[in-house]
């Protein structure tokens, strides 16, 4: 099924530098563009369980500041 959709210029211009080769249609372009964000937005179970390992120590206070960290460290 053939589908028409309308583009700025500015769009297309986008699309096309996101071509691999000039053949490449722009329907692959952006499956491949789809594909990459759906990749890019999961989190997996251990970036879940660090982030939530994050707040916690937010909540309990285990935190410091840069200038804390640094003087901790003997940084300047």
């Amino acid at each position: 099924m053939k589908s028409t959709i309308k583009l700025s210029k500015k769009l297309k211009s986008e699309l096309r530098k996101q071509k691999n080769h000039p053949q490449e249609t722009y329907q692959t372009v952006i499956a491949r563009l789809l594909k990459n964000i759906k990749q890019d937005d999961m989190l997996s179970e251990e970036k879940i369980k660090e982030i939530e390992e994050g707040i916690a120590d937010i909540k309990a206070g285990r935190v410091c500041t840069k200038e804390q960290l640094k003087k901790k460290l003997g940084l300047k």
